[in-house]
């Protein structure tokens, strides 16, 4: 299975005190790469929304590396991974490109709920996730 990956780059307002990305900023990166990814999958995450599917997080574990500071490039990861019948995956990690640096590996855990906020993955979701 291919690795999606997509190029960033650390702003100022991103970063704390200590002159580092803030650590709840890169939960805003694997989301942002999250989206793009289904987007390149043909899955429009504001299209499932109106459809009264809405794909929601149920579980984060995020492994902090290293850091990032303001203006370093970066590219941020996402493979998908089959988790249950109602559950999925995705296995990210956001990775410093002067020096290929791995900063954060995370596991992003979600579902799909329906309009009675029940699980309910759409039939050809993780097909086309997976592919």
């Amino acid at each position: 299975m291919a690795v999606f990956s997509l190029e960033m780059k650390v702003r100022d307002y991103e970063c704390d005190m200590q002159g580092i990305v803030n650590n709840g900023v890169y939960f805003n990166y694997l989301e942002h790469a999250r989206h793009e990814f289904l987007l390149e999958k043909g899955i429009d995450f504001a299209q499932l929304a109106r459809d009264k599917v809405n794909l929601v997080v149920v579980r984060a574990e995020l492994d902090y590396k290293g850091s990032l500071t303001s203006g370093d490039r970066f590219a941020v990861t996402v493979a998908y991974e089959a988790v249950s019948k109602v559950r999925f995956g995705f296995r990210q990690q956001v990775i410093r490109l002067a020096d290929n640096k791995v900063v954060l590996e995370g596991l992003v855990i979600g579902t799909a709920i329906n309009e009675r906020g029940r699980p309910a993955i759409p039939a050809d979701f993780a097909a086309s996730l997976a592919e």
